[in-house]
């Protein structure tokens, strides 16, 4: 649909109180780029855990997403996409290029911001949450968030592909910004324990093998996503519930009685975790938690005193050179993130990838296309 035509964009809504979460395809007009923005075309927008939980409702009838959300919204912040028009001073990118871009929109003028926190920005814009997203055929946005896919489409050589790899440099930047820029890195030779088979888990398996780990175990209940955390490079993928070898005995003897250097919580599942967590640091081991669920650990903190251990809280996938840094990798060829996408889905389909998201089987759940 063009010349001014509503177009149509997937929208949840939910009662005043955050409940009964329901999702429709709605009409929309289509965005006009302010100064400063660039009007994109939405190519690819992958599935995130967000949005399934955005769609679910707990057990008080709530969202599950325990982060901040905004509905009535378009849902969508896991997207690459083309540019097909310039705001007013928009001079970074040309119609046509193809870009990844971020989703969370600081303000730029706050002390979080201006101290080099941007994902604390205190008056922070999250696409997809509290401004419109990408399950929709166009998103308006600020250049100064996008990131361009040019050298990269060059190297794939396929435009569409480049997209939904492009689309993935989100979910795994949240894990770049987790392990690299809050957590310190890691150092080659240390072992590494990641939680949870997801995207953000996977993207933790590959950065921290290129980084040089000795080992990467991971823990998954769902048997598909082990096979795949082991095609993204982890030496062993084993299942949490394995009443035969508790998950604590599984690490010490994977790294001969050391423990592990660095913990990667992807799961939101620290409650059930946290004792086996404790149990197998290695002296100053870290655990960096990127898994939500709202829920309160009980923590021994003293265990974590003697241990001279760490527990490093990580939001969000902008600054620090998160994005800019994982395109290089993939130009380069030195990462590979498209083993990850093991489901794709028409972007008129949004709401049939989302509930097949909520199986937890695949790696990401990738829609493409236009929602017409």
């Amino acid at each position: 649909m063009r010349g001014g035509a509503s177009l149509k964009a997937l929208q949840l809504t939910t009662d005043p109180d955050l409940t009964n979460p329901r999702l429709a395809w709605v009409e929309t007009p289509k965005p006009s780029p302010c100064a400063g923005e660039v009007l994109i075309a939405v190519r690819a927008c992958g599935v995130c855990g967000t949005d399934v939980h955005c769609a679910q409702a707990g057990s008080e009838g709530r969202i599950k997403y325990s982060g901040p959300a905004e509905p009535p919204v378009i849902l969508g912040h896991e997207f690459a996409a083309e540019i097909v028009g310039l705001g007013a001073g928009a001079s970074a990118f040309d119609q046509g290029d193809l870009v990844a871009c971020e989703g969370m929109l600081g303000c730029g003028m706050c002390w979080a911001c201006r101290c080099g926190h941007p994902n604390q920005c205190a008056h922070l814009q999250m696409v997809g949450l509290s401004r419109p997203g990408a399950f929709a055929e166009y998103v308006s946005i600020p250049e100064r968030y996008c990131w361009s896919l040019n050298e990269l489409a060059e190297r794939v050589g396929d435009r569409q592909r480049t997209c939904e790899i492009g689309a993935l440099v989100e979910p795994t930047s949240c894990s770049y910004n987790g392990i690299f820029v809050n957590g310190g890195g890691i150092k080659p030779g240390e072992h590494v324990v990641v939680y949870g088979a997801g995207p953000v888990g996977l993207g933790a398996v590959a950065l921290t093998r290129l980084a040089g780990a000795a080992t990467v175990t991971v823990f998954e209940p769902q048997p598909a996503r082990r096979a795949l955390a082991c095609k993204m490079g982890a030496d062993r993928a084993l299942d949490p519930y394995d009443s035969h070898c508790p998950i604590s005995d599984a690490i010490m003897q994977v790294t001969g009685g050391h423990g592990a250097d660095l913990q990667v919580e992807c799961a939101g599942a620290t409650c059930e975790l946290i004792s086996d967590i404790e149990r197998s640091f290695a002296p100053g081991g870290r655990l960096v938690y990127l898994g939500r669920r709202g829920e309160r650990p009980c923590v021994a903190f003293d265990r974590i005193v003697t241990g001279g251990n760490r527990i490093i809280g990580s939001r969000g996938h902008v600054g620090g050179g998160c994005f800019s840094r994982i395109i290089a990798l993939l130009t380069a060829g030195r990462l590979d993130l498209s083993v990850m996408i093991t489901a794709r889905f028409p972007m008129s389909q949004a709401i049939e990838a989302i509930r097949r998201a909520a199986q937890r089987q695949d790696g990401k759940v990738m829609t493409y296309g236009s929602t017409t």
